[in-house]
């Protein structure tokens, strides 16, 4: 039997939310704004998380969980065209990577090829998404483009973390809006699109010896990524074949690693990095102790919400538009939540994905 959740928002199922924010004139013409950055100081952080564009990063977070829970990176799971479309993507990416070896230099870190690598990104990005956007989406290139390209790292910097992580986040937020993805791919959008960006983010870190974004410890649970995290323990929260005591476990790792991105994340962080675990990744070895991957799950969105989002240092990069809109949301809107782990009471309807209207 599938496993059943429900994500409630004040109270109403997601169908009844839908139905209640679905624009009355779906043949309206759509008016996409240029995105531009609103968090100008630690002052905005409030209004950012009240932010529209705050509860669907949130929605669609608790979504992918409940969708890809039980399920393995290779699993079978719906999936229309554009997934394999954005999947596609990656192909070009990693060929202008090949393209572009890293060059000898003194510096440790920050190798300074990957400047070069960028600008052919960015030089490539507008002809590669108008390769995926629907003829009727393509004015919404701007706000697409821009998360897309701040989804790999900063050019100046050399550095990647959690805020270009975010950015994509928001990326594929638009894809779905503007009809690229179908509700039905969120568990491919997951375990298929989400993992190729893992694994060729974690490319661009190795070829180029790219710096932390932000000091280890603070704004995430290991020196790059979170969201991985998160939806590595959703899918481990259903039939998991180990407990959290065992992911530190060498056999374990062996033998799931390509299969959960929980393990996988874990794989990498022995691969980068020295010495005791307990040292080098405190937050993440406390974690072993918790008894249950589904209350691992809801304390890491938790945790996100607190060390990734609400920080300045992360918030003040990111740009809004009319996809992901800094307008406030209704007053007494709840952020939305979700329970894994379980199969609720027969006769209770599976929740479809949160519906992310394109603006009206």
């Amino acid at each position: 039997m599938d496993n059943v959740h429900v994500i409630t928002v004040k109270g109403m199922s997601v169908d009844e939310f839908v139905a209640r924010h679905a624009s009355p004139n779906p043949a309206a013409a759509e008016v996409f704004q240029p995105p531009t950055k609103c968090v100008k100081s630690a002052m905005d952080i409030p209004a950012w998380e009240h932010s529209e564009a705050y509860h669907e990063l949130i929605g669609f977070i608790n979504s992918v969980s409940m969708a890809i829970q039980g399920k393995k990176i290779s699993s079978e799971v719906p999936k229309t065209a554009g997934v394999d479309k954005v999947v596609q993507l990656f192909v070009k990416l990693n060929a202008l990577v090949d393209d572009t070896p890293p060059v000898d230099q003194p510096q440790r870190f920050g190798n300074s090829a990957y400047r070069t690598w960028y600008q052919k990104m960015t030089d490539s990005a507008e002809e590669m998404l108008l390769g995926i956007l629907p003829e009727d989406k393509k004015a919404a290139l701007p706000e697409i483009r821009a998360y897309f390209v701040d989804s790999f790292g900063n050019s100046t910097r050399i550095d990647y973390g959690t805020g270009h992580e975010l950015a994509f986040i928001f990326f594929l937020c638009c894809l779905f809006k503007v009809g690229v993805f179908e509700r039905t791919d969120s568990a491919a959008v997951g375990l298929q699109v989400f993992d190729t960006y893992l694994t060729f983010a974690r490319r661009l870190q190795m070829t180029y010896r790219m710096e932390p974004a932000g000091s280890h410890g603070v704004w995430s649970l290991d020196d790059y990524q979170f969201v991985p995290f998160i939806w590595g323990s959703a899918q481990l929260a259903m039939n998991s074949p180990i407990e959290p005591a065992q992911f530190l476990d060498e056999n374990v790792i062996a033998r799931h690693r390509n299969d959960y991105m929980f393990i996988s994340c874990i794989e990498y962080i022995q691969k980068v990095k020295t010495g005791h675990f307990a040292e080098h990744s405190n937050q993440l070895w406390s974690i072993s102790a918790v008894q249950s991957w589904s209350k691992i799950n809801s304390g890491l969105v938790k945790m996100y919400q607190k060390e990734v989002l609400a920080k300045f240092p992360v918030i003040q990069h990111v740009v809004f538009g009319s996809l992901m809109s800094f307008k406030p949301v209704k007053p007494g809107t709840v952020l939305s939540s979700v329970r894994l782990g379980f199969v609720p009471p027969s006769g209770m309807s599976r929740a479809p994905m949160p519906k992310l209207d394109p603006p009206k």
